[in-house]
């Protein structure tokens, strides 16, 4: 009766492993997406500490972030992407209640409101460039674009994410069951989010 009573747990774990749940009673996979977004954290904190390094190693009558910055423009642009955390959480919503139309719509809405901040960004670097500030115009330029640059890529990355939601739900293979999936692009899409919330205030407010 001992040994009986010591093996029902141990086949409890065999069994949870077996459907993919690890150790810590989370999936493999939202695992694996924490385990990334921690690498990513370390990624943008060595970004981040370049940019303050070298952003006000500027010659003299060099262009610098007080000649180029729109701090209004960035600020709207800003206010578009964090409102996109909002959908991002009403499509997980949906999808949890079963609701597989509004999933789908909260999901195109994320994906256009990524999209717009992606299309501010690329307009503030053509602006910024059409002004005299190029990738290698001075190593404050350099570390800019590199900081931003690099967020902006994640921001596509996870638009991408995002539509290949939506084309799966269009195909019927995105259900309740399937929410996990949506939770985990949403914890990618909010990571990207709260570090542009920490990239704004560094580049755009700090003086």
């Amino acid at each position: 009766m001992a040994d009986a009573a010591v093996a029902t747990p141990t086949a409890g774990v065999h069994g949870a492993t077996e459907h993919g749940q690890s150790s810590t009673g989370i999936s493999n996979t939202k695992l694996a997406m924490w385990i990334f977004l921690g690498s990513e954290c370390l990624l943008f904190g060595g970004l981040i500490s370049t940019y303050l390094l070298y952003k006000n190693r500027i010659a003299q009558g060099d262009i610098g972030p007080d000649d180029v910055f729109d701090i209004e423009f960035t600020s709207v642009s800003s206010f578009v992407l964090l409102l996109s955390s909002l959908t991002m959480v009403l499509a997980l919503s949906a999808l949890q209640r079963g609701d597989e139309r509004n999933n789908r719509v909260w999901l195109i809405t994320t994906a256009v409101l990524g999209a717009t901040f992606i299309g501010g960004q690329v307009y503030e670097f053509t602006a910024f460039y059409n002004e005299g500030l190029g990738y290698t115009t001075n190593i404050f330029g350099s570390a800019f674009y590199t900081l931003t640059g690099f967020h902006g890529v994640h921001v596509s990355v996870g638009i991408i994410m995002l539509m290949s939601l939506v084309i799966r739900s269009f195909r019927g293979h995105l259900h309740r069951e399937q929410a996990e999936t949506v939770e985990i692009v949403g914890l990618y899409w909010h990571f990207v989010d709260v570090v542009w919330i920490l990239i704004f205030t560094v580049v755009y407010l700090i003086p």
